[in-house]
Formats: C-alpha cells, structure tokens, sequence
C-alpha cells in the first residue's frame, strides 16, 4: 500500500504531526490510507469514498455480517434501528458483505420492505442520503413475514441467513435484535434455538441485542436472564440502554479522568449534592399500552438514570475495558443506600391538563388508551446515598417525568459554597453554588456556573456567570447518533458500554423497595402540564436544603 500525504485537519484546534501508523483494519476496504492529525488525537484512516476520513470517533469497520430485527416495523426500528444502519454504512463502517432482515407479521413481499425501509432511511437518517450507499445496503435487505409462535417461519428465517452467508458472504456472523416487548423474548429465544439460529459453527458468531426494560422487578429481571442464557452464551447477550451510547454520556468520562482540574475536587470534600434529570416535554405519544403500569420509575430511573449515576459517582477505572468499566459502576450500585423515610425522600406525580407551549394538552387519565383510574406516575424523583469514602454525605438527586417544563436530559454536580467569603453581605446576595453542569441532550455540552464581580461601578458587586461548552459550536462535524455507536459495537462484539446481568439486578434491588412502598399509596400527586413537576418534588429537597435546578 501506498501513503497519501499528511492531510491537515479542519477542526478548530492546531493540528499536531503524527508518525504514520503500522497498525491494519482486518475489516478494511481496500484503498490507500491517510495520516490524520488532530490537535487531541491522530491515526491513521483507510480512504473510503463513503466515509469522511477525519471522523475518529467511529474508525472501526464491522466484519462480514447481517442484523435480523424482530419488530421491524415498530417505532423503533423505524426511527432509530434503520436509519442509524444505514448511516453507519454510508460513513463506511459496514463491509460490502452485510445482510438486513426483518421479520415482521405483514404480508409484503420483499420490494414491498426495501421500499419501508428507504422511506424511513431517508425521513430520519443523520447523514445525507446517497443513492450509491443505499444500492449496496439495498442489496442484502432480505423480509420473513411470520409471527413468533411459528415455528415454519422462523425456519424461513434460517434459510434466510443461509442465503445471506452463501450470497453476501455474511460468514455465519448474525446479531438478532428483539425490538419486540420484554413477555416476547422467551419466546423468539426459544424458536431460534430451536431453528438452529442461536448457535453458530466454529469461528463465527451469534449475538442477541435485547432492548429495555429489563423486566419490571428483580425476579422477572432473572428470569428473564435464565431464559435467554439458556439459549446463548452470556458474553452474546447485549443489553441496549441508548443513553450510554450518547457523545456527551462518554465525554463525562474524558471530562473527569482526562482532566486534571476536575478530578481532585470530584468527592465529597466539594461537592454539596447531584442532581440528574431526564425530563420530556411529550406525553404518553401513543405508547399507552406499554407505559400505563410502568411508569416513570421502572421507565427511566432502573435503566438510563442508575446508569448515568453510576459514571457520575464510579471510581477511575484500570482502563476503558468493558470488564473494568463495569467493575467500577458495580461498586457504585453495590453501594448505594436508600433513605430510611421513603415518604420524605420520594416522590411521584401523575400529569393534568394544561399547556405545552402554544398547544392545549389533556391529563394523564384522559389520554386515549389510558385506565381513568390509573395510578401509574409519570413523574418521579427519588434521593440515594452513595456509601463510599468518596461520597458519603452527598445526595444523589434522580428525577425523570413527562409534560415537564421543556425536554433536557443533565447530570448537575453542585459544589459547596466557599468556606470563607470576605464580602460585605449585600456584595453575595445574588451568588449561588458553584456547579458544574453537563448536558446529555438536546443541546449537548458542558457549562460551568461561578462567581465573577459585575463589571463598572466603585462596589465589589458578584453574580452567577457561565461558561460554556458545545459539542455543535467546538467541532464540525455532528455526533454519531446513540444507535448507530450501539450497533456498531455489538457487530464488532465490544460490550463496553453494554448493562451486565448484575447491573440490571442491583438496579432493581435499588427500586424495588420504591414501588412497593409506592403501590401501597393512593393516587399519585397532579401537577400542572408544562410545569417542572409535583409540589411534593420541590418539598422533598427543601427538606435537605436544595432546591432543583431549571435547565
């Protein structure tokens, strides 16, 4: 192989030189391949005419392989799954030699799907819709129409992905996707296993992707395990919870360990309280049948809030393996200890009429679908304690609901106050706590809130001030959606971003407790559409002194 010269980068930073590497993609498309230089990271790229050479940030390209997705034509798949399969190949990070199948009930024939799923690519994909990278995708889309409990179509499915490995060289490598409700993966596991599907012959691979909620207590979250693990072998066995798959997710880490000034100060010595909020500006949006008995808690809280305490509160791990990454957010969970007066330090609510926005909205109860005597919360906020030398003493703040003030998702590390201020009085009437503040969505970045003195006059006058990171403002080129991060790492079999078994577990040991005193309430509190939640949300922190943050 030939190298290209050095390119220079057009991110705003200054560009560092770099010695071209020696290192190969095994999965690479043949072509030259380019010395990239950036100011914070360099390596070489393989030269690919679908994919921008620039972008690091996802420079692994999958091995010959299909994805079967059960549940192909659900809001999910349609908005999510698809669009972001078809980014990834057409940022060049699927080889030629991949298949997509769905397996769904309607009666389509093939043609029929490919053109479902262009028509979603091209309504939700990321990247620009190229015609060249969708002939090629198009060309190993494959459709079985069949239901769960037929086991004739799930034999057309097998004959499927034997075609797939014998006419796109797929290599008997598949992932199967359950978009498809929790009481359906006992089921789909056990035609696969009995079609031969779940397990592959020596050297390739079989992976199943299971999407959330992981059960909806800790006993039906291990019998779910049981069942599944029957029919694959636990390390083929990839929990989906999207929020860890988000840029700003993985930047906490970068902010903390690849920073010297946060780090110190990232304990209890500092830090007053943390507050970490998932609030949504929508309703139930059509998905009645599934949240009402849910709820907020078992929803949000078990899965992606737990999982974002978990890398806020974590030890420095040995490296960024998934082995060591879970071993220190299993020690976070392992300690987190729950308030003994679960009545002062939880709280619920249930959304009324009111107004989003410009727009009228109904309540909760009057939603089309929804039981008027429904007592599922769609909002909750629940205080932990994290017994740790590190954090003793610092609350932990969790709250998520809907028809909430504005959609936001942020992890806000409170600091104490200065021990000393030597200010007149009046000079710190408007200086609040320091914090630090970092935006998952939808407006990705990081801002830090201190004191500055106002500007002009003859007194020492100090106020709140910001200042701020943005992912859109500090790069040029758009994150990676969740999803396709996600897939990408089940095809190349990396699960550092993946929930373990015991983290689902301890997860629902921590929540548990909650709903059963929860179910033993009447009606959860109402609170006003477009509002930031229940009164009993703002009185549960006045009584440790704190007041919630308005993102």
């Amino acid at each position: 192989l030939r190298r290209s010269a050095p390119w220079t980068s057009t991110y705003p930073s200054p560009s560092v030189s770099v010695q071209p590497s020696d290192e190969r993609s095994s999965f690479a498309p043949s072509g030259s391949y380019e010395t990239v230089s950036t100011a914070s990271n360099a390596a070489d790229a393989w030269t690919n005419p679908l994919r921008d050479p620039r972008d690091l940030r996802l420079p692994r390209i999958a091995g010959p392989c299909s994805i079967v997705i059960f549940g192909v034509t659900g809001d999910l798949s349609r908005k999510k799954l698809l669009p972001a399969i078809y980014d990834l190949a057409n940022r060049g990070l699927l080889p030629p030699s991949f298949g997509l199948t769905g397996f769904a009930r309607r009666d389509w024939t093939e043609d029929h799907f490919k053109d479902f799923v262009k028509e979603n690519v091209q309504a939700h994909c990321r990247t620009p819709f190229k015609e060249s990278t969708w002939k090629q995708l198009a060309a190993g889309i494959r459709f079985v129409q069949g239901t769960f409990d037929d086991p004739k179509a799930f034999e057309r499915l097998s004959d499927t992905v034997a075609e797939l490995d014998r006419d796109r060289g797929t290599r008997g490598n598949h992932a199967f996707y359950m978009s498809v409700p929790p009481r359906a993966f006992p089921q789909v596991s056990r035609q696969l296993a009995d079609c031969g599907l779940a397990k592959s012959d020596k050297g390739a691979w079989r992976r199943v992707i299971i999407e959330k909620p992981f059960g909806h207590d800790l006993a039906s979250a291990k019998e779910l395990d049981r069942v599944v693990s029957e029919v694959f072998d636990p390390s083929s066995v990839f929990r989906i919870d999207h929020y860890l798959g988000k840029e700003t997710v993985q930047n906490m880490l970068a902010l903390r360990f690849a920073n010297a000034m946060y780090e110190p100060i990232w304990n209890n010595n500092y830090v007053d309280h943390v507050q970490i909020t998932m609030a949504e500006d929508i309703g139930v949006a059509g998905r009645a049948g599934y949240y009402d008995g849910i709820g907020a808690a078992r929803d949000i809280i078990q899965n992606h809030l737990l999982q974002l305490m978990a890398l806020t509160a974590m030890e420095e791990p040995v490296s960024f393996s998934a082995a060591d990454l879970t071993a220190e957010k299993t020690k976070v969970l392992s300690a987190v200890r729950l308030p003994k007066d679960l009545a002062a330090h939880t709280a619920r609510g249930q959304y009324a009429a009111g107004w989003q926005g410009s727009h009228e909205v109904v309540g909760y109860l009057d939603e089309k679908g929804i039981n008027p005597a429904s007592t599922t919360e769609t909002y909750a906020a629940i205080r932990l304690d994290v017994d740790t030398r590190r954090w003793a003493g610092v609350p932990f703040y969790l709250r998520t609901g809907k028809r909430l003030g504005k959609r936001v998702t942020e992890i806000a590390v409170i600091f104490k106050r200065a021990p000393h201020l030597p200010f007149e009085t009046t000079a710190t009437k408007e200086l609040g706590k320091n914090a630090i503040v970092i935006r998952v969505q939808p407006d990705e970045g990081v801002t830090m809130r201190f004191g500055a003195k106002v500007p002009g006059g003859t007194s020492m006058e100090v106020r709140d001030v910001s200042m701020d990171f943005g992912y859109g403002r500090s790069f040029t080129e758009s994150s990676p959606e969740a999803y396709e991060r996600l897939i990408l790492d089940v095809l190349l079999g990396d699960p550092p971003l993946f929930p373990t078994t015991r983290e689902v577990e301890l997860s629902w040991q921590i929540l548990d407790p909650i709903e059963e005193f929860w179910s033993t309430l009447g009606q959860p509190q109402p609170y006003r559409s477009g509002t930031w939640g229940p009164q009993e949300a703002t009185e549960m922190l006045a009584r440790d002194g704190h007041r919630w943050r308005m993102p």
